[in-house]
């Protein structure tokens, strides 16, 4: 197997030789180059697995090389080589389509591994020529963004996910990584909104042992935990302004120190950000660092609303039923002519996580052999002023109180029903002697909604 070559492009002599000499160490074969037209003149003569090339140049600038190889020779991961700190050098070059980059003085452990990364995506692409999109739907959006995802699993610049909550901002999250040269590391999921803000340094970068009562034990953090691979901040507007300081130099510096520890250490992880609010809005108002945004938003990705790929609806209603019949081990009822109508006119304010839910439901509450429109239990919607929609009631059951009426603790009224439904399952499965027939009976529901309950109440 030939030797993978690398271009290395640097008016100084210097880091041009350090450069040949490490990567030579590592088995790959060198050319340099000194100004933008050597450079282009070397890549128009071969081929190279990875571009290394200065900011500054004679005749130019990085960002001319990056947009050559970009478009000439999109089969060469590019990286650039930035003045130490330099961040909006590095954003731009990330941002016209470089692969990553690493600062002056360069360091070595650094070097390694973004030359590994680069090879192993050469690899991904000459035995893989289309990996599996995992995304149904065949509507333009979606055409659109599994071809705009397949392009950012390439690079390794930070990637920001909008879209509403539903939408499949983590499930787009996971294909940038599957299909990257980071697949064989870990992607790491952190909901931001769901840790306590006294914990949140020591779960973002870990703590040491007796570093504050409770301490009993080092603890890994979600950085280390993603080291090597991916980690995902969703719900990235809920993160409190002092640990948005915090994390805005990790991403800057590469490395974490954790609660405790005297020094910090390295780590290699990508970002993927998501949220569902406007995150520029909450810049303008003060509530989110702007540097950070910049920093997390170097490359945005928008995932469609369901009701903007309403001819999807079909397909995923289809995968859905697939998923569940496969979960229940046997046949499921599924939507007549009328209800699928219903599910094409509805605008899904919850999106495709809204859908699943309904069909959820749909599948474990109807009596018959197909699902009419009464089993989907569509609640009403109401468009906001901004053109988005909300779910306001669902047509059975009493009218929910009005937000001015409302008790303080109606935030807790899910949560209580689930406690109730709960306890009437368990004492109709003790007088019945756990016969879940009997039990289904004496509650008044189905077998297969007392079923779709105990899983839904994860009741052994």
């Amino acid at each position: 197997m030939s030797k993978p070559n690398v271009l290395v492009v640097d008016d100084e002599r210097d880091i041009r030789e350090l450069l040949t000499i490490t990567l030579g160490r590592m088995g790959l074969l060198v050319d340099s180059a000194g100004n933008v037209a050597e450079a282009k003149a070397r890549l128009a003569a071969g081929r190279y697995g990875l571009c290394l090339t200065d900011m500054r140049l004679p005749d130019g600038n990085g960002l001319e090389i990056i947009a050559h190889i970009v478009a000439r020779h999109p089969e060469t991961p590019v990286a650039m080589i930035t003045a130490y700190g330099n961040v909006e050098a590095a954003v731009d070059a990330l941002k016209a389509g470089a692969f990553d980059f690493v600062s002056k003085p360069v360091d070595l452990t650094v070097l390694r591994r973004l030359v590994g990364n680069a090879l192993e995506l050469q690899s991904q692409r000459r035995s893989s020529a289309a990996p599996a999109s995992g995304l149904t739907g065949q509507a333009p959006a979606m055409q659109q963004l599994r071809q705009t995802i397949a392009k950012l699993a390439r690079s390794q610049a930070p990637v920001y996910i909008s879209g509403e909550s539903g939408a499949g901002k983590e499930r787009v999250a996971r294909l940038i990584h599957e299909q990257g040269p980071r697949a064989t590391g870990p992607f790491v999921p952190v909901n931001c909104g769901a840790i306590p803000g006294e914990l949140m340094e020591s779960e973002f970068f870990g703590h040491r042992k007796g570093s504050f009562t409770g301490a009993h034990a080092d603890k890994e953090g979600l950085f280390q935990a993603a080291n090597g691979g991916t980690l995902f901040l969703d719900e990235v507007a809920e993160l409190p302004l002092p640990m948005q300081v915090k994390l805005l130099r990790v991403i800057q510096e590469k490395s974490v120190r954790a609660v405790g520890a005297a020094s910090e250490v390295p780590v290699d992880v990508r970002i993927l950000s998501a949220t569902h609010k406007d995150l520029a809005k909450l810049v303008e108002e003060n509530r989110f660092r702007h540097d950070l945004y910049y920093r997390l938003n170097v490359i945005e990705l928008r995932v469609p609303p369901l009701r903007e790929r309403t001819q999807d609806i079909p397909l995923l209603t289809e995968a859905i039923l697939h998923k569940l019949a496969t979960e229940l081990g046997e046949p499921v009822p599924t939507p007549n002519a009328e209800a699928m109508a219903a599910l094409a006119d509805y605008a899904f304010p919850g999106n495709v996580r809204e859908l699943e839910n309904i069909l959820e439901r749909a599948v474990a509450l109807c009596e018959g052999d197909s699902i009419g429109v009464d089993d989907l239990q569509l609640p009403e919607v109401l468009v906001t002023h901004t053109g988005v929609p909300i779910a306001t009631s669902a047509p059975a059951g009493p009218a929910a109180p009005s937000a001015t009426t409302a008790n303080p603790i109606a935030g807790d009224l899910p949560r209580r029903m689930e406690t109730l439904e709960r306890e009437a399952i368990i004492r109709a499965l003790e007088e019945c002697r756990y016969n879940k027939t009997k039990a289904a009976a004496r509650l008044g529901i189905t077998f297969r909604a007392l079923r779709y309950k105990l899983k839904k109440l994860a009741i052994e």
